[in-house]
C-alpha cells in the first residue's frame, strides 16, 4: 500500500478512497471505505491513458462481467459498481498476498498449500472452461493467497497483462507474461492453455522458479515449444500432475475438474480447514490486515475533524476523471502519509533484501515479460508519466513495506520472446496476430472498433457478447458436449415447473402456457395455452399428458398438445365446492395422490336465553384424494388437518404394496400444529387401498423441515441435527446413524438398489449401504462452503449420480463415486444481461439428463 497521489480519485461512487494497494498493466487497485464506514472494499479503476480506447472500454467491461457471473468461491463478489459508463469494479477486501509476494517473502510454498491453491484455481477454471471459454489471466500477481484459500482477481487477457498501452490510431497492445506451445506454434489459445499457465504457475509456486527458464531470453520461445520442463525440484507427489499440464498437445493435458480432483479430492475448501500458509506468509497477511484497519480509524478520526482524504482537502490537488486512476506526483495527504513508513517483516535465510523502491523497469523475473523498446513504450512505467530516471522512488514501490527479494538463484523470467515491431495502421487480422505470436510476440495489437482479440477471434466471441459455439471436446472432468440446448424466450414468464413425459417429452409450464419440447432434439412440439399455470406433468395412459391447472385436470395429446379431456373441480368434486389443490403429493402407477381443501360455514350455537346470538365461523375442511388418472375417477378421500391457508401440502416419504407415508410442509403447518408437535415433524400413513389412517408417528428428534426419504423396506432416512439417521418405520425406533461434518446438514437422499446416495452442505457426496449406514464412498463436489446441501438425480439407467446445487452440476458414477463432469454456465451470456443466480436443476429420461437453470436447459448424455 502507498498514500494517494494528487491527482488520485478521492469517490469512487459510495466509496471514499483510502490509499493505492496494488497496481496492474491497466489499472490500479485502490483501498476504500463505504459511505456508513461498516466495509472496506478494493476498488480497481483503469489507467486513465488506456480508459480513451474503446477496445480498451470494451474488454474492460467484459471482464469485469465475466467477474460477476464467477462471483463466490474464490472469486469475490462484486459490490456496487458505476451508474455511468465509468471504468471501476468494487469487491470486498479480503487480507491477502499476492503468489509473487508470497514466494518473494518465504520462498516455495509446501506441498499442501501447493494443492489447496492449485484445486482452487482449477475449480475457477472448470467453472468458466463449463461454456468453452478461456480465462487468460492467471499469473502469480493476479493471485491471492488468503488466510482461508486462493482468490483470482483477474478475469482476461486484460487483467492477467504484463503490459497495457495505448498506440497510434486508437489501437491497444496488451503484453501477457506468458507464451503456451500452441500460440507458439501459431495457434489460438483455446482452454488447454489455461491448463498449461495454471502447470506454469504451480511449478513456480512449489519451486520458485519456473520449468523453462534455464537458458537465453532469446530461445525462450523454442523451449516452451519443444523442450521438456525442468520439474526436478517439484515434490514427488506433484511432478506427474504438473508435468501432465505442461504437455506439449493441448489434448494431452487434464481439464481442469480433474486436475482440482486430483490435488484435493475433498476440494480446496476442505483441505484448507485448520490453515495452510506458511508462518511469514500468515503473519504478513495479519499485518496487513492490522494496517488497513489503522488506516480505517485514521481516515474516520480524520475525517470527524476535517482531515480526511475526501478531494478538496489541503494537499489534494485536482482529481483524476471520474472512474478512472490518478496519474500524478504523489503528494500524500494526512490520513494516509503513515502508510511511507516501512515496517520490516522477517525474511528468510536465503533471501537478499532489496532496498525499499524497485528500479523503473523491474528486472525479468519469473513471470516478467522482457522491457518493452521505445516505440512500444514501458508498460510498467511510473503512473506519473515522468520518464523512468525521474520518476520518485514512492510512485515506483507500490508496497511500503519491502519483501525481500526473491533467492538471487529463482529468476530468469518466464519467457515470452520479443517485443513486437510496430503494427500498420489498419488493425490486423487473425492471421496476422497468429503469425505475430509464431514469431515469439507477446504483445498482440487491435484497434478501430474490433473485439480485443488477444489471438483469437472466435475466443474474444467466447469472453466477451457471446457463447462460444465451438463444440467441446469430451475430456476427464469437463461435461460432454450437449445434445441439444434450450432457452425458453425472454419475452415469456420464466417457466414454473419442468418435468420429463415417459423419456420422450421435456414439458415446461408457466403462467402462460405450456410447452413441450422433443427430448430427441431440444425443438418445441407444442404449446397450450389451456394448461397455463399448471402443476408438472404427469403421463396418464397411452399418449396422453396430465396436468393439474388452478381449477381443473387436463388430459392432453402428446403429438400436438390438443386437450383431449377436462375435468373442472366444480363437476367432479360437487361436495367440495370451490377445491383448491395442493401442491401435487406424488404418483405410483395410475393412482395420484393430492390434497384439497374448501371453505364451510359453522353455525354458531342456538344461544341461551338472555344471551346474544352467536357469530357464525368459516373454517377450512381439507381433504387427501387417491385419483386413477387413466379412469378419470376418485379412488378414495380421507379427511386430515387443514394448513396454514387452508389446503395442506404433503411430501410423499415412502410408497410399500400395502400403504403409504406421508410428511406434512412445514410452510403448511398452522401455529397450533406446530406447537402441538413441538418443533418435531409428524409422519402419517394411510392404508393404499381405502385412506384408512393406520399411524401418526414421529421419528427421534425429526424436525418439520428435515430432508426425508423411506424405502419399501420400512425403513425411514432423515437428517438429523448434522447426521443422517435411518428409523423403523413400524416402531419408530433408530436402526443407524452416519455423523456428518460438524454444522453441515444432510440433504434428501436417494435410493439405488441397496445403495442410499446422500449429499450435505459441506458439499460432500456419498453412498452407504442403506441397511447398515457403512459408507461406501465420498466425495466432494469442489463447491465452495456456505449453499444447500446438492439436490441428487440418479440417471434412468443408474450408473451417473448427478448433485445439482446454485454453483454447478457434479457427476459421480455411482459404483465408486468418480467425479466424471461438471457442468456451470454462468448466466447470462448478453453483453448487459443480467446475471442468473438460479439454482440448477436436473431431470432424468433415458440415456439423458436435462439440466435447468431458469430459462436455459441442457441435455446430456449419461450412463
Amino acid at each position: 500500500m502507498e498514500a494517494l497521489r494528487q491527482d488520485d480519485p478521492r469517490r469512487f461512487g459510495p466509496y471514499t478512497v483510502l490509499a493505492r494497494f496494488r497496481e496492474t498493466a491497466s489499472a490500479v487497485r485502490y483501498l476504500a471505505r463505504d459511505t456508513d464506514g461498516d466495509g472496506r472494499v478494493v476498488v480497481t479503476a483503469a489507467r486513465p491513458e488506456l480508459a480513451a480506447l474503446p477496445a480498451f472500454r470494451r474488454r474492460f467491461q467484459a471482464e469485469a462481467r465475466t467477474a460477476e457471473r464467477l462471483s463466490g468461491g474464490w472469486v469475490q463478489p462484486p459490490l456496487a459498481g458505476p451508474e455511468d459508463d465509468g471504468l471501476w469494479t468494487a469487491a470486498a477486501y479480503v487480507p491477502a498476498l499476492t503468489l509473487a509476494e508470497a514466494i518473494a517473502l518465504a520462498g516455495p510454498l509446501p506441498e499442501r498449500a501447493v494443492r489447496i491453491l492449485g484445486a482452487g484455481l482449477a475449480e475457477t477454471l472448470s467453472r468458466v472452461h463449463a461454456t468453452g471459454a478461456v480465462l487468460q489471466g492467471l499469473a502469480p500477481g493476479t493471485v491471492l493467497l488468503a488466510e482461508d484459500g486462493p482468490r483470482l482477481t483477474a478475469f482476461g487477457p486484460l487483467g492477467g497483462a504484463a503490459g497495457a498501452e495505448a498506440r497510434e490510431g486508437g489501437q491497444l497492445s496488451v503484453r501477457l507474461g506468458y507464451l503456451t506451445p500452441e500460440q507458439v506454434e501459431g495457434e489460438a489459445a483455446g482452454t488447454p492453455s489455461d491448463l498449461f499457465v495454471l502447470g506454469l504457475l504451480l511449478a513456480y509456486a512449489a519451486t520458485g522458479t519456473t520449468p523453462f527458464a534455464d537458458g537465453p531470453a532469446d530461445g525462450a520461445a523454442e523451449r516452451i515449444a519443444h523442450a521438456s520442463a525442468e520439474l526436478d525440484s517439484v515434490p514427488d507427489a506433484l511432478r506427474g500432475l504438473i508435468a501432465g499440464c505442461l504437455a506439449k498437445d493441448p489434448a494431452d493435458r487434464p481439464g481442469a475438474g480433474a486436475v482440482a480432483a486430483e490435488l484435493a479430492l475433498e476440494g480446496a475448501a476442505g483441505l484448507a480447514r485448520g490453515g495452510w500458509l506458511p508462518e511469514p506468509v500468515a503473519t504478513a497477511v495479519t499485518d496487513q490486515a492490522a494496517r488497513v484497519r489503522a488506516l480505517d480509524a485514521a481516515a474516520e478520526a480524520g475525517a470527524e475533524t476535517g482531515a480526511g482524504t475526501a478531494a478538496g482537502t489541503a494537499g489534494a490537488g485536482t482529481t483524476a476523471p471520474a472512474g478512472t486512476a490518478g496519474a500524478g506526483v504523489r503528494q500524500s495527504d494526512p490520513a494516509t502519509a503513515q502508510l511511507a513508513l516501512p515496517r520490516a517483516l522477517p525474511a528468510p535465510a536465503s533471501a537478499t533484501p532489496e532496498p525499499p523502491h524497485a528500479p523503473a523497469s523491474p528486472a525479468p523475473g519469473p513471470w516478467h515479460a522482457p522491457a518493452a523498446s521505445p516505440a512500444q513504450g514501458a508498460p510498467h512505467a511510473p503512473a506519473s508519466g515522468l520518464p523512468p530516471a525521474q520518476a520518485p522512488a514512492a510512485a515506483r514501490q507500490p508496497y511500503a513495506y519491502p519483501y525481500p527479494a526473491a533467492p538471487a538463484a529463482l529468476p530468469q523470467q518466464l519467457p515470452a520472446g520479443p517485443s513486437p515491431a510496430p503494427p500498420a495502421a489498419p488493425a490486423p487480422g487473425r492471421r496476422g496476430l497468429l503469425t505475430a505470436v509464431a514469431a515469439g510476440a507477446a504483445g498482440l495489437v487491435v484497434g478501430g472498433g474490433a473485439v480485443l482479440a488477444l489471438g483469437s477471434d472466435d475466443q474474444a466471441a467466447a469472453t466477451d457478447d457471446k457463447p462460444s459455439a465451438a463444440p467441446r471436446p469430451t475430456v476427464p472432468g469437463r461435461a460432454p458436449e450437449p445434445r441439444w440446448t434450450y432457452t425458453h424466450p425472454a419475452t415469456a414468464p420464466v417457466p414454473l415447473t419442468a418435468g420429463v413425459w415417459r423419456d420422450e417429452l421435456l414439458v415446461l409450464t408457466g403462467t402462460d402456457r405450456a410447452t413441450a419440447l422433443d427430448l430427441r432434439t431440444g425443438r418445441a412440439r407444442w404449446t397450450s395455452k389451456d394448461a397455463a399455470g399448471a402443476q408438472k406433468v404427469l403421463a396418464a395412459g397411452d399418449g396422453l399428458c396430465f396436468l393439474a391447472g388452478p381449477a381443473e385436470f387436463l388430459w392432453l395429446s402428446s403429438k400436438d398438445g390438443r386437450v383431449e379431456h377436462r375435468v373442472r373441480y366444480a363437476d367432479q368434486f360437487t361436495d367440495v365446492p370451490g377445491m383448491k389443490v395442493g401442491p401435487l403429493t406424488g404418483l405410483t402407477g395410475n393412482v395420484l395422490w393430492f390434497t384439497g381443501s374448501h371453505t364451510v360455514t359453522v353455525k354458531a350455537p342456538k344461544p341461551k336465553k338472555g344471551e346474544k346470538p352467536g357469530k357464525d365461523t368459516q373454517v377450512a375442511k381439507a381433504y387427501l384424494f387417491a385419483y386413477d388418472l387413466v379412469r378419470r375417477e376418485e379412488v378414495w378421500r380421507t379427511a386430515v388437518p387443514a394448513g396454514r391457508d387452508g389446503t395442506p401440502a404433503y411430501r410423499l416419504t415412502a410408497v410399500r404394496d400395502a400403504d403409504v407415508v406421508l410428511a406434512q410442509d412445514a410452510a403448511t403447518l398452522t401455529a397450533a400444529d406446530a406447537k402441538a408437535a413441538k418443533g418435531k415433524a409428524l409422519f402419517r400413513c394411510f392404508d393404499r387401498a381405502s385412506g384408512k389412517p393406520l399411524w401418526n408417528r414421529q421419528f427421534g428428534s425429526v424436525s418439520p423441515t428435515a430432508a426425508v426419504l423411506g424405502d419399501e423396506e420400512g425403513r425411514l432416512y432423515a437428517a438429523v441435527g448434522s447426521g443422517l439417521q435411518a428409523f423403523e418405520t413400524a416402531t419408530g425406533k433408530p436402526v443407524w446413524t452416519l455423523a456428518g461434518p460438524e454444522g453441515s446438514v444432510f440433504g434428501t437422499p436417494v435410493l439405488a438398489g441397496k445403495l442410499l446416495h446422500t449429499a450435505n452442505r459441506a458439499q460432500e457426496v456419498g453412498a452407504v449401504e442403506a441397511a447398515t449406514g457403512r459408507l461406501a464412498w465420498r466425495r466432494s463436489t469442489e463447491v465452495p462452503l456456505g449453499g444447500n446441501a446438492p439436490a441428487l438425480t440418479l440417471s434412468t439407467g443408474g450408473g451417473t449420480l448427478l448433485a445439482a446445487d446454485s454453483t454447478q452440476v457434479t457427476a459421480f458414477a455411482t459404483a465408486d463415486g468418480r467425479r466424471l463432469w461438471k457442468f456451470q454456465d454462468i448466466g447470462a451470456q448478453e453483453p448487459k444481461g443480467a446475471t442468473v443466480s438460479a439454482p440448477y436443476r436436473v431431470l432424468a429420461a433415458g440415456k439423458t439428463v436435462v439440466v435447468r437453470r431458469e430459462r436455459a436447459f441442457y441435455a446430456f448424455p449419461v450412463a
